[in-house]
């Protein structure tokens, strides 16, 4: 599985994951049973839309076609080793 979609809210992530299923890709909403603990977990992150790893390039297409592309301006983005204050060495 590949995640697709970082969402901040539990509506983007079913309007992806529905535009996807109308696609024919599948899709899934990973997260959406932290959201009661929102209090105590990162708040960026949590909710994620992911599909199988062979469907990702139709996917992202069909992202990028609802405008709502995977936020990669968050606080840390996978593999941001400058926004977690480490410096390259």
């Amino acid at each position: 599985m590949r995640v697709v979609y970082l969402a901040d809210n539990l509506f983007d992530a079913h309007l992806v994951k529905h535009a996807l299923e109308e696609a024919a890709i599948p899709a899934f909403v990973f997260g959406e049973s932290l959201l009661g603990g929102m209090g105590e977990l990162p708040l960026f992150g949590v909710l994620r839309v992911c599909v199988p790893d062979t469907a990702l390039p139709q996917a992202e297409d069909v992202v990028k076609a609802l405008g709502l592309d995977s936020r990669g301006d968050g606080p840390i983005s996978e593999g941001d080793e400058e926004g977690l204050g480490i410096l390259p060495a």
